[in-house]
């Protein structure tokens, strides 16, 4: 499959991956409409990093009803709109809420989370980035907009884990699995073209990129 088919395209992966950097990279060079999950948007992000019990809640329902309401929009779109690049999969909001809410707002955010998830729009591919705690940690808070969140390595590989465990049983679309710990895909990498021209040919179904046995 040439990767200019996809029609919609999504990057995942925790924070401090690279996801929404592959994501922009992805769009600029496919040609294709960029959705970004917008977390600066987000009026409770910042509350609930600072303090988490205070607006863990709000901060996971406000990505989930931005999200649902950016992917819907796919399905509307005709023949001739531009293919989609995004940095979020809608299913993956429920990690985040996994890990940081109670279990009656978990059991609430579930209940809204199964109406609203339902019959939206799959990925013809995800790519999922994988990295090292260390590494995500380093890239955080390299990140001038969250330095003054308070993520922690505990918080990050439980969320770590609950990605690996989620793509693990994963097989909605076809899947591509990119450890990023000792990728570049900033500036002029080469690890970013050789990502690129890998994705030309891409066969359905799950795989692993590795660029050093190409």
């Amino acid at each position: 499959m040439d990767k200019a088919s996809f029609r919609y395209l999504v990057v995942e992966g925790p924070i401090g991956a690279g996801k929404s950097t592959l994501a922009r990279r992805l769009a600029e060079s496919l040609d294709n409409q960029l959705l970004l999950e917008r977390a600066a948007d987000n009026p409770f992000l910042t509350r609930f990093y600072q303090h988490p019990g205070s607006a863990a809640l709000a901060a996971q329902l406000h990505f989930l009803f931005e999200h649902v309401k950016q992917v819907r929009a796919l399905r509307q779109a005709d023949l001739f709109a531009p293919n989609q690049v995004a940095d979020f999969l809608v299913q993956a909001n429920k990690l985040y809420a996994e890990a940081t809410l109670s279990a009656d707002e978990l059991d609430l955010y579930y209940q809204i989370y199964n109406i609203m998830v339902d019959d939206i729009p799959v990925p013809d591919l995800v790519i999922y980035l994988q990295s090292s705690v260390d590494v995500m940690m380093r890239r955080i808070r390299a990140e001038s907009k969250v330095n003054d969140m308070k993520i922690d390595r505990e918080y990050l590989q439980g969320i770590s884990e609950g990605y690996a465990d989620f793509f693990y049983h994963y097989d909605a679309s076809s899947l591509l699995i990119v450890n990023t710990t000792d990728l570049d895909f900033t500036g002029d990498s080469g690890d970013y073209k050789v990502l690129l021209n890998y994705l030309d040919g891409l066969d359905q179904g799950r795989h692993y990129f590795n660029p050093r046995e190409l």
